[in-house]
């Protein structure tokens, strides 16, 4: 059985693009989110990575299930799989670069040659929906 991780993510699209995100010494974008502690709901992790990563809060009320994406770890040994659970939701405050991230960026489906394998699968989706 593969190994597994588990990360939550949150899926904002304005205007036709993605938020993203590039932690500090990385290349690769990112949709943000993280991994859950131990103990902690979707709802919970999911609030406590973004208030970390972006500095805004999710409106707890409006967390809405986007899917469950699963795909080859990036930058993990082979066989290692990252289970992303994606989440919608509106937020309050200013989006603003915290803990570890870089860079925030907005991509078009052209950026998804530059993100995570797991995140591919997103923007693939988001576009068979017409969001990108």
């Amino acid at each position: 059985m593969a190994n597994f991780v588990d990360k939550l993510a949150w899926l904002l699209v304005v205007d036709g693009r993605l938020l993203s995100t590039r932690s500090k010494g990385k290349d690769t974008f990112y949709i943000p989110g993280g991994k859950r502690e131990s103990g902690e709901s979707d709802e919970q992790a999911l609030r406590r990575e973004i208030r970390e990563e972006l500095t805004v809060e999710l409106v707890p009320e409006s967390i809405v299930h986007a899917g469950t994406f699963e795909a080859q770890a990036h930058g993990k040994a082979e066989g290692v799989v990252v289970r992303m659970t994606c989440y919608w939701a509106d937020y309050v405050g200013e989006l603003a670069p915290g803990a570890e991230i870089e860079e925030i960026v907005w991509l078009d489906y052209g950026g998804r040659e530059d993100s995570s394998p797991v995140d591919k699968l997103i923007f693939d989706l988001l576009r068979q929906r017409g969001d990108l």
